[in-house]
């Protein structure tokens, strides 16, 4: 097929064309994960200039992933029928314009729809930029282009609060969403240059719109329920009929989806224990990330009394780490099992995690913080390469969708129980983010959960010996 590498037989290991592809989707990923991060040191700064309280604004945070997480599988799907290299253009483009639309903002709820949108466009890139590199190398270059991605996505995840404290203290909140734009209008002019698109050449250009609407649905309910559980009360009547509905709905698309000819998601990967495994585990490695930069973000600033733009220099630590492991995973998978790295960078992270929270020295604190990236990078980044070498090419977007949703999915329920532990912790929701003690504690729940996730893993392992791939 035109586009499709298959790997020079002498010279470098990529051409100019390669890299190109590698780069657009480089920075997709990027973008997506640097805006989110970026945007939760610019809360207090935000709220400041809208003279409301910060925790009026929690929506600008959870609106965005619910949007992002309900649809992701959706946007895979999409991009599988339509075509990967049109859906993507779509996102960016849309992310773009969205970008403008939030900096130009008057008020709160202006800029909160912005971001609900926002989100929605996010699930058009997010999933699909893993899949045009996948469909795009079809040889053993495929798992070091994909660590190559996703390594800028954990470098956007960790670089995000040093960009954002570095506007909130000498720019301005909208300038976050004004870089956005040039950062799109470079994918998009890569990927038309250089990406020929692809798609599920067996599906027909219907999309499985019951199951769309049914688990888009399933999923918000879910994630809102999550969202809003601590402030209306885990067992009150809105929580239970949320999640009540939530349930309904996520069943009645299982139904759907076994009975349609050309459904939205295919069921038999829920069968796959390979895919299904290296998911959770991967989950769990992301579940851990999203505790690490949001626990230790309110650490830096609120119990050590770091400036955001401090703050945001110390998790350039954790960026470095997370970034070079994933840089690496491609080329350490062609050597080891993913699952065996997988379940190594697990360790390493609950262990280090564990050494974080009793490291007094910032200068001690900083280069633990990295060793922590370095396994929560090698978690994440070979989670989307191992998972996709179990799907037929035509689902490849989809399988991504499925497996970021659960990552995001996941996350975003952990930040909010561990929210609600740090509150108890602490006994008043004002002292929590100030709390070291109580951070500390949770952080260290997260360690020991970092080796349940490897401890998943076991099975995999003990499976047979060669390549999981």
């Amino acid at each position: 097929m035109t586009g499709v590498s298959t790997g020079p037989a002498t010279g470098p290991l990529f051409s100019h064309r390669d890299r190109a592809v590698i780069a657009a989707a480089s920075l997709s990923m990027l973008l997506v994960q640097m805006d989110w991060f970026a945007l939760n040191l610019m809360l207090p700064v935000i709220a400041k200039e809208f003279r409301t309280p910060t925790t009026d604004l929690q929506w600008l945070v959870s609106g965005y992933m619910l949007s992002l997480g309900a649809l992701m599988i959706v946007g895979g799907r999409l991009a599988d029928v339509r075509g990967r290299r049109t859906v993507i253009v779509w996102g960016l483009t849309g992310f773009a314009l969205l970008s403008v639309v939030c900096a130009a903002a008057r008020n709160v709820p202006w800029l909160v729809a912005g971001r609900v949108v926002q989100g929605a466009t996010a699930a058009l890139v997010f999933p699909v930029a893993v899949a045009v590199v996948t469909a795009y190398f079809q040889d053993r270059r495929q798992a070091r282009a994909v660590g190559t991605v996703l390594a800028f996505s954990a470098v956007g995840t960790a670089l995000g609060p040093f960009v954002g404290g570095a506007f909130a203290e000498h720019v301005s909140w909208r300038a976050v969403f004004l870089l956005n734009v040039p950062v799109c209008a470079t994918a998009v002019l890569l990927i038309l240059r250089f990406v020929t698109d692809t798609r599920d050449e067996h599906a027909s250009h219907r999309m499985d719109l019951p199951g769309a609407v049914t688990l888009a649905g399933g999923l918000t309910a879910v994630m809102l329920a999550v969202d809003q559980g601590s402030r209306w009360g885990w067992a009150s009547p809105a929580t239970l009929l949320v999640l009540i509905g939530a349930v309904l709905l996520l069943v009645a698309f299982v139904l759907i989806e076994s009975r349609t000819a050309e459904p939205l998601l295919d069921l038999s990967l829920l069968h796959n224990r390979p895919f299904v495994t290296i998911t959770l585990a991967g989950s769990v490695s992301n579940i851990v990330y999203c505790l690490v930069a949001v626990l230790c973000a309110l650490y830096l600033q609120q119990a050590r009394g770091l400036s955001p733009l401090d703050a945001g220099l110390v998790f350039l630590a954790l960026s470095v780490g997370a970034g070079s492991a994933s840089y690496f995973s491609g080329h350490l998978a062609q050597r080891w099992r993913p699952a065996a790295l997988m379940a190594a960078g697990l360790l390493l992270s609950g262990a280090a995690l564990l050494v974080l929270t009793w490291s007094g020295p910032l200068a001690l604190y900083t280069a633990v913080f990295a060793v922590v990236g370095v396994g929560l990078g090698l978690g994440w980044a070979l989670t989307n390469a191992a998972t996709q070498s179990y799907v037929a090419p035509g689902r490849l977007a989809a399988a991504s969708g499925l497996v970021l949703t659960s990552l995001v999915l996941l996350g975003a329920v952990a930040v909010s129980v561990a929210a609600t532990v740090l509150e108890a912790l602490s006994g008043s929701a004002q002292a929590a983010a100030s709390d070291a003690d109580a951070i500390a504690w949770v952080l260290r729940a997260a360690a020991v959960l970092a080796v349940a996730g490897a401890a998943l893993l076991v099975p995999l392992l003990r499976a047979g010996g060669g390549h999981d791939t």
